[in-house]
């Protein structure tokens, strides 16, 4: 186990990552915010779902989420499709529209973490995926578990935080699943939209 130093160093460090976030957030067009984004990549890597589902993964309140979900569906990025299992909810879809706008955001992600670690090797990007992934799950994280294969072109490097810079092997999602200000966190206390508070899964 790590002596106590070094779990204070890595806190001092994780603080330090707020200047990746806001050079992620930047780049988000504005048509396009955080939350929007997120809705999409999750769509995107995990595929068709229900609102609750979403909510879930966003970890946000259901009216946080139908925020998102109407921005995006408003410009024709996602689909409301009728449950079959049961008629009062909704199954979220992305549309072809929706997909391509993903892509430019991998496209975006991908260049920028290309740009700022274009100095580091393969290998660091490497370890440093298999780091934050291993991070992430530490800490019960429900996005960690296997994609939906993405059509986004891989030429430049596509990812999230959690990914790569230079040559890079597989795509992975825009950083605003991870990093969205507008998403506010849920509330566990307090949970109006009936469901239990997250679990990561």
């Amino acid at each position: 186990m790590a002596e106590k130093a070094q779990y204070e160093e890595l806190a001092r460090s994780l603080s330090a990552v707020g200047v990746v976030k806001r050079d992620m957030e930047r780049i988000m067009p504005p048509d396009c915010p955080g939350g929007s984004a997120g809705v999409l990549t999750l769509l995107g890597r995990h595929g068709d779902m229900r609102m609750s589902r979403l909510a879930e993964l966003l970890a946000v309140d259901m009216s946080v989420t139908s925020r998102h979900v109407a921005h995006v569906a408003g410009r024709g990025w996602i689909e409301r499709l009728p449950d079959p299992a049961d008629k009062r909810s909704r199954i979220l879809r992305l549309t072809p529209e929706g997909r391509a706008r993903l892509d430019e955001l991998y496209r975006a992600t991908t260049q920028l973490l290309a740009d700022r670690l274009g100095d580091w090797s393969d290998d660091e990007v490497g370890q440093l995926i298999q780091l934050l992934n291993r991070l992430r799950e530490s800490f019960g994280d429900c996005r960690t578990g296997p994609r939906i294969t993405h059509t986004a072109p891989v030429a430049a490097p596509a990812a999230p935080v959690t990914a790569p810079a230079a040559p890079v092997t597989a795509p992975v999602a825009p950083v605003a699943e991870e990093i969205s200000t507008e998403v506010t966190p849920r509330n566990t206390t307090s949970n109006t939209s009936g469901n239990t508070p997250r679990t990561p899964a």
